[in-house]
């Protein structure tokens, strides 16, 4: 096993063209004519904590030290405050082992449950709960002018999207410029090599502005408030429980941004309406995705 490096802090945007990231598939039109296209790849990353296997992921493969982490700390499995000594990755084995100085909380909690319940994650979504109750979210704000910028910059950057489909994206972005981009099979998986990224490089997260391509519910908004992130926008649409949420910690939330609109459900004082409607564009037809006729 080869033992993943601290690094500088990258700037992490797609890689379309990354041939371990999509394969070419062979099959037939609506009219039977052949076709040939590429589609987005499916492979498991088994991920230890320390000497306890935690879960088997299907991901794209990329950036296996970033998702690892930011999974431990997106379930409450690993706290902000312990001392990560190493990440070690198998690409042969698929394996992904995080070590810490010390055992962590989650262990004792792990054991209790695999003895009372067989199931090693029983009371996950409970702790997650309980972790965000407490969390007072940074002063921020949100200018239209950076929400625009944003959106427009994303949506024509290359991605594995406008190359294969079938894939999510997450975007880390300070102000109206994306500084950290990551795609994954899963929006969930996105969002958790964000979360290691951040963990990884000491960023701060107050100043910054979440972006999914995937729907806002419950799940996302705990994820972004377990990073300290203030603001998380989507292209797609909303759950009741995930407003719920947001409006009890106070994030603001989103959703529906596409062209020249937007549907802020929480968290609206925020919003800095600088503006002009006039001189912005509404989405190309090349770049939609997901969500643009319903919430899917």
């Amino acid at each position: 096993m080869m033992k993943i490096d601290k690094a500088p802090v990258p700037l992490i945007v797609p890689n379309p063209h990354d041939p371990r990231l999509t394969e070419r598939v062979a099959g037939t039109d609506q009219t039977g004519a052949a076709v040939e296209i590429n589609v987005p790849v499916e492979r498991p990353l088994t991920l230890y904590l320390n000497a306890q296997e935690i879960v088997t992921m299907m991901t794209i493969g990329d950036y296996p030290e970033y998702l690892a982490l930011g999974y431990l700390l997106n379930q409450n499995m690993l706290k902000y405050d312990d001392v990560v000594t190493e990440v070690e990755y198998d690409d042969d084995l698929q394996v992904v082992v995080v070590r810490t100085e010390h055992h962590t909380n989650f262990e004792q909690k792990l054991k209790k449950r695999t003895q009372t319940s067989g199931c090693a994650q029983g009371t996950a979504f409970g702790d997650l709960l309980e972790a965000v109750e407490s969390v007072a979210l940074p002063k921020a704000e949100l200018r239209t002018s950076w929400l625009y910028q944003m959106t427009h910059t994303i949506n024509t950057m290359p991605s594995l999207y406008l190359e294969a489909g079938a894939i999510h994206g997450c975007v880390l972005c300070k102000e109206g410029t994306p500084v950290c981009y990551t795609e994954d099979v899963g929006r969930h998986n996105a969002v958790d090599k964000i979360a290691g990224w951040i963990y990884r490089h000491g960023v701060d997260p107050a100043d910054k502005i979440l972006y999914t391509t995937g729907r806002l519910t419950s799940e996302m908004v705990i994820k972004t408030v377990r990073m300290g992130i203030p603001i998380l926008v989507s292209r797609s649409g909303f759950t009741a429980w995930g407003v719920d949420l947001a409006r009890q910690v106070g994030l603001t939330l989103v959703g529906r941004a596409r062209g020249k609109r937007f549907i802020a459900l929480s968290g609206e004082g925020r919003i800095i309406h600088d503006q002009n409607l006039a001189f912005v564009e509404e989405e190309s037809a090349r770049h939609k995705r997901k969500g643009t006729e319903r919430d899917d």
